[in-house]
């Protein structure tokens, strides 16, 4: 029960939540929420924060959008569960025709809903592998598609996200990412040792790979890297499948961060930033691929809840309306120029990288240029201080990512950047 009229402190709440919930579930802050607006959000003591966190890139339109809010309104008085599968809504086809003719996906494609990005990777693979008969799954390092059993098993991050969970499911290889820090050459020889030593690439269904990495470090992806993965996947029958959970819906300056690279995958994945914070999630890919499995194979009780495709239809109209992917690439340029400008200053401060408004910045040791953690640390808690909401990732934990909304004010972008200025010069002074 929640039970207002005992102490209704953020202390109070912190304690309640180490005794009634696990330790796994990790917490960053230590307080809780009381509402949010756009780009703001307040706490149940009254305390004002800068969200340059978005949920972790779900809300490029913001918190409580009012165009996405009056979407879910209006459908809470029509209905807000039939499950597709049982009673179809028209709602989810149109959603789907929608997507189908905005992705960058050559030839007629169908749409599948689900409820989490996990769940799309997961049915992305099963949809693989009804296609081409094939069972093996090719994935890189420094990736994150998910925390669910098979989706972790693809992730290429073992803290936290792996240790202890395994064993993982079999035929499932991972090689190195060809981003700013490694060369393509690496990973090409990579792919040919695993086919020499490990698998025949005749066995293999899919590789999938983020556009840009997200809790591997914000790593975007070579462009030559992108061509010779759908080369490669042609030429040994294998599917390509572009992992734009986090990517996608205008966050890299394009409504879907393949639009950069000129390549078609065979199936996409989408969720996150889709819904404006409602729980809904999609494979979209090529027409004869999505028709793999057999009626039955895909679905679930929740997959594309009323309220959430709802929400989604009202995400895609303002992203059009309101021009995010224009204003992400805005947003980026500034905040790139402003962390070049600060890492001329800071020699604890190592690689600016990103595509569009998905941004991150290194802090390094200035002696050796090895990976800080404990810096990176540092800096988000003297922003936190401040009321910044900042989040790390990296698989060595020295990457500072910024996902604010793309709908944040002019005023509040600017207060928020001078809030990190301030934070870096607390703790690397």
């Amino acid at each position: 029960m929640n039970d207002i009229k005992t102490d209704h402190t953020n202390a109070a709440w912190h304690a309640r939540r180490l005794a009634a919930t696990p330790r796994g579930v990790g917490v960053m802050s230590d307080f809780f929420i009381e509402r949010a607006k756009n780009a703001e959000l307040w706490d149940i003591e009254g305390r004002r924060f800068i969200d340059f966190a978005g949920g972790i890139a779900v809300l490029n339109t913001g918190h409580v959008h009012p165009k996405v809010q009056a979407a879910i309104a209006a459908q809470l008085e029509r209905f807000t569960h039939s499950c597709y599968q049982v009673v179809p809504y028209t709602e989810y086809v149109s959603l789907a025709e929608r997507i189908n003719a905005m992705v960058p996906i050559d030839g007629p494609v169908k749409t599948a809903f689900f409820s989490t990005g996990a769940e799309a990777v997961e049915n992305a693979v099963k949809i693989a592998r009804a296609s081409t008969g094939r069972s093996g799954v090719i994935a890189f390092g420094g990736a994150f598609h998910g925390r669910s059993l098979f989706a972790v098993a693809m992730t290429g991050k073992v803290q936290p996200y792996k240790a202890g969970f395994g064993p993982f499911p079999p035929e499932i290889y991972h090689v190195p990412f060809p981003c700013h820090c490694s060369s393509l050459d690496e990973t090409k020889y990579a792919m040919e040792q695993l086919f020499k030593c490990d698998i025949d690439p005749s066995r293999v269904a899919a590789i999938i790979f983020e556009p840009v990495q997200g809790e591997g470090g914000f790593n975007p992806i070579q462009p030559a890297a992108v061509k010779w993965l759908r080369e490669l996947c042609d030429q040994h029958g294998i599917l390509l499948i572009a992992d734009e959970v986090q990517t996608g819906f205008a966050r890299t300056g394009k409504m879907f961060a393949m639009e950069h690279y000129g390549v078609s995958p065979d199936l996409m994945t989408l969720a996150k930033s889709m819904a404006g914070g409602t729980t809904l999630s999609a494979v979209c890919g090529k027409q004869a691929i999505m028709d793999g499995p057999s009626p039955g194979g895909l679905g679930g009780t929740y997959a594309g809840n009323p309220l959430a495709v709802a929400a989604s239809h009202a995400v895609i109209d303002v992203m059009l309306e309101e021009k995010l992917p224009e204003r992400a690439q805005k947003l980026g340029d500034q905040l790139v120029a402003r962390l070049n400008t600060a890492k001329a200053k800071y020699k604890r401060m190592g690689d600016v990288r990103g595509l569009g408004a998905m941004v991150a910045c290194e802090f390094v040791d200035p002696a050796t240029g090895a990976p800080d953690a404990d810096m990176t640390k540092k800096v988000q808690a003297a922003a936190l201080k401040r009321g910044l909401l900042l989040l790390t990732c990296g698989v060595y934990g020295n990457v500072m990512r910024f996902l604010f909304p793309l709908t944040i004010e002019d005023s509040v972008f600017a207060e928020g950047l001078e809030v990190f200025d301030a934070a870096l010069a607390e703790a690397l002074n």
